[in-house]
């Protein structure tokens, strides 16, 4: 049965700044800390030096978005592009994003920005970086920059993506920049997350500020938060209360547990641990109000075993490229359980599967495994939206494969091929399906 999606829907894809954008020292631009710090933590020694040149190649790109025929796309801003150093704003850098705002909006695409995605300058990381509270001040003065020359064209606005990655994998784990291994007991732990986690809400709650107050357009503003995700393990409410429960469990790996991020920022709550480091004052300043909770969404943390969940799946469980488990059902029930506990409209800002793409003998990509993935996403999510989950859109990640962070380029997330020798862009079959999906409005 065909699947039709509300009229006004934001059929989207999405990219990120230092992903795609390339040309490290080019107008202005000083380095973040994923072009400083990575030396041999990448794998294949790659780096974002190039990646996809969107820099240089942006009109083609928007070329093939008008093509696909999305009605949103969703990119960041490099922080270091707009402020090299401390109080120099780069015209040169802010323009390149100006440029491309502009581009969209009169292709009809509704740009959906993203101020924060991972890529921290050095300057800042020089001095604590999110370790520091004076962070909350310079994060205020690049806000303010960034709504001022792009509100006119951007209306849609994300603070942060996915904190549970750059501060839980970044400063507790060690497994992104700045690889800080934390291995303290586990109260000395939550604690330092939680003084961190505070530097990172209190950005969000100043920028969410500054957002209404500059904004030349009336702003819809959230986040792009990510989680441990789970899905009924079974459909008794026991099982469906045993998946709601994981989601929002702060006990163990705290900065994976969906609340630790928007209790504070939605409710006006700290969840455990973070009562100590989070004032009541500071709860009045993160927690200001959003008109989406924007949610990135790739698979069922059932399917993954660790100390939080024991379930391994099944012998020869569907796997993407990188090893996560293709289970659409997380589009329901993840959805599902933010809005019953949020009370936002969902915008899906992240889902998509990497796979193992080339151009095949007729010089074409076939790929038909992401076409099947999005489909039963797809159809979940529609699933949910008929049982009245409110849900404004669903973003493809990725518009073009790009640098996929520690990975490097061996993952290949896009409906486009990006050939990084030659910059050759070449949309796969998934493209062109996806480009019906949102012409007819349906699956």
């Amino acid at each position: 049965m065909e699947k039709k999606f509300p009229e006004n829907f934001l059929w989207g894809a999405a990219s990120a700044a230092f992903q795609v954008e390339g040309a490290r020292n080019e107008d202005g631009r000083t380095d973040s800390i994923w072009d400083a710090l990575t030396p041999q933590k990448i794998k294949r020694n790659e780096n974002g030096d190039v990646t996809c040149d969107h820099y240089h190649r942006w009109k083609e790109d928007v070329e093939l978005m008008k093509e696909l025929g999305l009605k949103s796309y969703r990119f960041s801003i490099s922080w270091s592009r707009v402020i090299p150093e401390r109080g120099k704003v780069n015209e040169k850098g802010l323009a390149f994003y100006v440029r491309l705002a502009s581009s969209l909006a009169e292709a009809g695409i509704e740009p959906l920005c993203t101020l924060y995605h991972w890529d921290l300058p050095m300057w800042l990381h020089e001095e604590g970086g999110w370790e520091n509270p004076h962070i909350v001040e310079d994060f205020e003065e690049y806000v303010k920059v960034v709504v001022e020359a792009l509100s006119d064209k951007v209306g849609y606005w994300m603070t942060f993506n996915e904190p549970a990655c750059f501060i839980g994998l970044g400063y507790i784990e060690g497994r992104y920049v700045p690889f800080r291994k934390n291995t303290m007991a586990k109260e000395q732990k939550m604690r330092e997350l939680a003084r961190i986690s505070r530097n990172v809400l209190l950005c969000h709650g100043k920028a969410v500020q500054i957002i209404r107050k500059y904004a030349k357009r009336t702003p819809q503003i959230g986040a792009a938060l990510n989680a441990h995700t789970f899905a009924a393990y079974d459909n008794t409410p026991e099982g469906i209360e045993r998946a709601r429960e994981n989601m929002f469990n702060v006990e163990k790996e705290a900065y994976f547990a969906v609340n630790w991020w928007a209790d504070p920022m939605i409710l006006g709550k700290a969840p455990a641990y973070m009562e100590e480091v989070v004032s009541e004052a500071d709860l009045r300043e993160i927690c200001q109000p959003l008109d989406f909770f924007g949610f990135n969404c790739y698979f069922a943390s059932n399917y993954d075993a660790d100390e939080l969940n024991p379930d391994k799946g099944w012998a020869g469980m569907p796997r993407t490229q990188i090893g996560w488990p293709v289970s659409p059902d997380i589009l329901y029930w993840a959805p599902r359980f933010l809005y019953e506990r949020y009370h936002l409209p969902i915008l899906i800002t992240e889902n998509g599967m990497a796979n193992i793409d080339f151009v095949m003998s007729d010089g074409k990509v076939h790929d038909p495994q992401r076409i099947e993935y999005l489909k039963a996403y797809l159809g979940q999510l529609h699933q949910v939206m008929e049982e009245g989950v409110p849900v404004i859109g669903y973003t493809v990640w990725s518009l073009m494969d790009n640098f996929e962070w520690t990975d490097g380029f061996d993952p290949r997330f896009g409906l486009v091929y990006v050939d990084y020798r030659t910059q050759k862009r070449t949309p796969k079959d998934s493209f062109y399906w996806y480009q019906q999906v949102i012409r007819e409005n349906g699956v």
